[in-house]
């Protein structure tokens, strides 16, 4: 079925990975279909405790803890349909796609085996592995640098084979924010970002018929 030259692009989610140092495109995760709903939950980062001293009650410290949850579904039918121009899809069905998803949270495998070989050398301090920068792309006002903390599979239905050609994904991530990042950090710069322009979102739902009703409480 044709589609309508004036419908309007779809925007997809992704997850972009970026080298932690250079901040060079390594790699992009799109979502195959947009999750219905995402679910974000912020803690706030304030001085003191509940019932503490007065003067500290309105003193935030750092942005808040902000955590992502989405569910995305990864489904192989539309691909197996023209085996001819998917042959990855009918020979792996979507085990690439999940790779994909789950390699962010591997270290790499060379990476491994070098601090292997240093252990075995007699190098006693061996610094973690640092993985590449995730940014988490959800239409072009929410481009965050996240941390995935949650991840979870549910795979559906298998080929002959019992390759996966469909499955439910569960992703939960952290937002890391100036707080989480040295501050001359790339992905700090994002988060900065991202912070000023709620801030300009802000501002346009505080109207001046806003202003004139706080100020009448005042």
């Amino acid at each position: 079925m044709p589609s309508f030259p004036r419908a309007p692009r779809l925007f997809k989610g992704a997850i972009v990975l970026l080298d932690s140092v250079s901040f060079f495109p390594k790699g992009m995760v799109t979502l195959q279909y947009n999750p219905e709903t995402l679910r974000r939950t912020l803690q706030v980062q304030r001085t003191g405790s509940d019932g503490g001293d007065h003067l500290e009650a309105l003193r935030l410290t750092a942005p808040p803890i902000e955590t992502i949850q989405l569910e995305a579904e990864i489904d192989a039918t539309d691909q197996l349909e023209f085996p001819v121009k998917n042959p990855v899809t009918v020979v792996n069905g979507i085990h690439p796609q999940l790779a994909a998803l789950e390699t962010i949270i591997y270290p790499k495998s060379r990476e491994i085996q070098q601090n292997n070989v240093l252990a075995r050398s007699g190098n006693l301090e061996i610094v973690p592995i640092e993985a590449d920068l995730s940014v988490f792309v959800w239409s072009v006002n929410r481009v965050l640098p996240v941390r995935l903390t949650e991840f979870s599979i549910t795979e559906e239905a298998f080929d002959t084979l019992l390759n996966p050609i469909r499955a439910k994904v569960s992703l939960g991530m952290q937002v890391l924010s100036t707080n989480d990042l040295r501050f001359d950090h790339k992905g700090s710069s994002l988060f900065s970002v991202h912070h000023k322009q709620k801030e300009v979102f802000a501002n346009m739902n505080l109207g001046l018929n806003a202003l004139g009703a706080i100020a009448s409480l005042l």
